[in-house]
């Protein structure tokens, strides 16, 4: 008996996750699907790039300054055991561009935006305000789930290069005035170390981090309550499902394209 339970339970959250993931795709093909066609609600568009953009700028300034003082001062301490301290500047920039600039900053938006994007949401749906669209011939697809997508697809690639441009400065004052690198020889490495495909690698990231975030954040908003509670309680769980999923995915996503692009 012990055995068939357990054989059913397996069952029923398999099926559980099957049909969960088909309606996550589901979700993403209309949303997508809305994007290219017209009306496109530019308004609503610039409402959502700034929020999700120009209100994350100072943390994601900041985390990026912090992140390159940060990654230069380890750094260092293992180079200058080799004598490979002029490869300082080219360590923290390909770092920065390859993978802490896209992962953090996403991780950044996820964690302002991406949560009170999904209570906003979730609580739109408990109030029945979701409903009320409907009722009204406008499509919530459209006026919810769309703007998000465009105001992601633009501010992750704009918040990254920022990312990027600080932590590199914020190297550049700990590798030239803590430790008294030349100036010529940190940029001069970074020149040297930085291709074309870096940056493309950085900015394939970035936009398929917006999409992930906009997708998994607005799925848990718009179907907040179903399964797990109406009501506060479920706005809850729909945020912190959303915060946690999102931010598995952005690794996850992280590695398959890391890989994809490096064997290319």
């Amino acid at each position: 008996m012990f055995f068939l339970h357990s054989l059913k339970i397996i069952g029923h959250n398999a099926i559980a996750f099957i049909r969960e993931l088909g309606k996550m795709g589901l979700f993403l093909c209309i949303s997508l699907y809305y994007v290219f066609f017209p009306p496109f609600l530019i308004q609503r568009v610039i409402k959502q790039i700034h929020f999700i953009g120009v209100k994350t700028i100072l943390v994601v300034g900041l985390t990026g300054l912090f992140t390159g003082m940060v990654l230069t001062l380890q750094a260092y301490y293992v180079l200058v055991t080799f004598g490979a301290e002029s490869k300082l500047g080219s360590i923290t920039a390909v770092s920065l561009i390859r993978e802490l600039g896209p992962v953090v900053t996403a991780l950044m938006v996820i964690g302002r935006a991406g949560s009170a994007l999904t209570a906003e949401i979730g609580i739109m749906r408990m109030s029945e305000q979701i409903d009320a669209l409907e009722s009204m011939a406008l499509n919530p697809y459209k006026y919810l789930v769309v703007p998000n997508f465009i105001a992601s697809l633009i501010s992750l690639p704009i918040l990254t290069s920022m990312f990027v441009a600080l932590g590199v400065w914020g190297g550049y004052l700990v590798g030239v005035n803590l430790t008294g690198l030349a100036p010529g020889i940190y940029y001069g490495s970074i020149a040297d170390s930085i291709t074309a495909k870096d940056l493309i690698l950085c900015s394939y990231k970035s936009l398929s981090f917006g999409v992930l975030i906009a997708w998994v954040c607005c799925y848990k908003g718009f179907f907040a309550g179903y399964g797990s509670g109406f009501g506060a309680q479920g706005v809850s769980k729909a945020t912190t499902d959303a915060v946690v999923l999102a931010s598995v995915l952005t690794l996850i996503c992280d590695y398959y394209i890391t890989s994809i692009m490096i064997f290319a």
